[in-house]
Order: structure tokens, then C-alpha cells, then sequence
């Protein structure tokens, strides 16, 4: 039992870090994790800003530890003597000390493999990423029902988003209504996109010939960007669109500003489809 027994420094340190994490811990929580991103302007991100500041309080007690065991050896252990230091006695392992270090960061792996895996299909808010063409019902909103469909589609080198609901127009801005659930439907018609819409916490690769389902619902009135997280060509840095969240009212009335300034483009659109393939019309010879 000895060996398990710590020395009279050690228990200082730890004294040390135990009252630092109990302090800091908190602190984490409450100021830094409403900063942390993506922010909570969407349920989906939402959820990944909880998800971010639990790992971040998780951590906050290990980096502590690291912090003050590394101050207690620089200054415990620093050489003092005149001349070239001698290496200590060799060290050889010690059971206990494996055996807790193993059990500790076990468990923290094990909690957290087991929470993000639940965190993944709450069945309430989604994911906010791509789930394929037709998503688990247990990883889709409970009113995903009643979401308004919207199209993203990528291509070299921009986003445009087409609206099913009304007459198929398709935009070159992201007009969304607040407090109302929107299922994107993510695709391309030329090479791989990623569709990133940081504010919303909705992140969905763009593939031809697929389509990829994400699930947010804003509810907050804000301007923001979305951006392509996949490096698809020349001009992928300035392949990005506006988003605007806006009132119910503000939304229909854009909506038909925006039916009447692209119909003559509109009827030239091809039937909505929730995917695209490309058709080449030159082939190398």
C-alpha cells in the first residue's frame, strides 16, 4: 500500500489542483461555454455548443493538472549545481501508477465515445450534418414533418438555393423564417462541395448525382455566411452566399419579391429534383 500512498509534494500538488479545478471548472462553464462556437442560433447548434462546453469542462480539470505538476517540477527538480547535471537513477515502472493512469483516461474515453454517440441521434434536433438522402427517423426533429424544404446546390463557384413550396425559384442569397424547422436538401452539379453554415451548426458535403438531408431550426434574427468547407477548385475562397434569418412576415414578403424578379429564369429551370447529375457536353479527344 505504499507504493499507492503519495508523498508529502504530491499531496500538495494535488491539494493545488483539486482547488484550481474547482474553481476553473465552473468558471468554463458558466463564461467561456456560451462563447464557444458554433453559438446558438440554431437548435443544431445549440446542441453542438453544449457538446463543445461539456469536452471543454472535461478538459479543463486535465489541463490544470498538467499546468501545476509542470510548475511543481521546474521548480522542485531545477538544477542548481555548478557543472554538467548527472542523470538520476533509472526509473523503472510502477504498477499502480500505469494502473490509474489506464483506468482514469479509460473511463474519460469510454463517457465520452458513449455520450456523443447519444448526442448523435437525440431524436429531437438533429445532427446538423449530412445523413444521407433519407435520414434515421430517430436522428431527424420531431417536426421534421412540417420543415420547410430548401435546396442547396453547389457549383464552381457558388451557392444558389432553390424553394420547392414556392414555384421552385432558386436564389442566390439564404433567406431562412425564424422559429420554423428547415430541412436542407445538399447537392451539386459539377464536383464536391461542402455546404458550411457555421451560425446554424450545419455542415453537409454537396455530391452529384446525391442528395444529403440536414435539419436546424434558427431562432435568432441575425446576417451571417455560408461557406464551402471542401476545396473544389480555383475560386473555392470566394464561394460563399449570404444567410439571413428573418420574421415569418419578412420572409414572405421576400419570397415574393424574389418569384417575381427570377420568373423568367424560373421557367427555364429544369422539375425539382433533390439531386442533379452532371452532363458533360465536351469530352477530351
Amino acid at each position: 500500500m505504499s507504493a499507492l500512498r503519495p508523498s508529502p509534494e504530491m499531496r500538495r500538488v494535488l491539494l493545488v489542483w483539486l482547488v484550481l479545478s474547482v474553481i476553473a471548472t465552473p468558471l468554463v462553464v458558466i463564461l467561456l461555454g456560451p462563447q464557444l462556437p458554433p453559438g446558438a442560433a440554431s437548435d443544431a447548434a445549440h446542441g453542438q455548443q453544449q457538446d463543445n462546453t461539456v469536452m471543454t469542462a472535461i478538459v479543463t480539470p486535465i489541463i490544470i493538472l498538467l499546468i501545476v505538476y509542470f510548475a511543481y517540477v521546474l521548480s522542485a527538480f531545477k538544477h542548481r549545481a555548478e557543472g554538467e547535471p548527472e542523470d538520476g537513477p533509472p526509473m523503472r515502472g510502477d504498477v499502480s501508477v500505469m494502473a490509474l493512469w489506464i483506468g482514469v483516461t479509460l473511463t474519460i474515453v469510454i463517457f465520452l465515445a458513449a455520450w456523443g454517440a447519444y448526442e448523435l441521434f437525440p431524436g429531437e434536433t438533429g445532427a446538423g450534418g449530412g445523413q444521407g438522402p433519407t435520414p434515421l427517423a430517430i436522428a431527424t426533429p420531431a417536426d421534421a414533418s412540417t420543415a420547410l424544404p430548401v435546396q442547396v446546390i453547389g457549383q464552381q463557384w457558388a451557392w444558389t438555393f432553390r424553394y420547392p413550396t414556392y414555384g421552385g425559384v432558386e436564389t442566390t442569397e439564404l433567406v431562412l423564417p425564424v422559429n420554423r424547422q428547415i430541412r436542407f436538401t445538399v447537392t451539386s452539379i459539377d464536383v464536391i462541395h461542402s455546404f458550411w453554415a457555421l451560425k446554424l451548426g450545419v455542415k453537409a458535403d454537396a455530391v452529384p448525382n446525391t442528395s444529403n438531408v440536414a435539419f436546424a431550426k434558427p431562432v435568432k434574427l441575425e446576417a451571417s455566411t455560408v461557406r464551402c468547407a471542401e476545396l473544389c477548385g480555383l475560386w473555392h475562397g470566394h464561394m460563399y452566399a449570404p444567410l439571413y434569418v428573418v420574421t415569418p412576415a419578412r420572409f414572405l414578403a421576400w419570397m415574393a419579391e424574389q418569384r417575381s424578379r427570377w420568373s423568367p429564369a424560373t421557367r427555364y429551370l429544369p422539375p425539382y429534383a433533390t439531386k442533379y447529375a452532371p452532363e458533360p457536353t465536351y469530352r477530351a479527344e
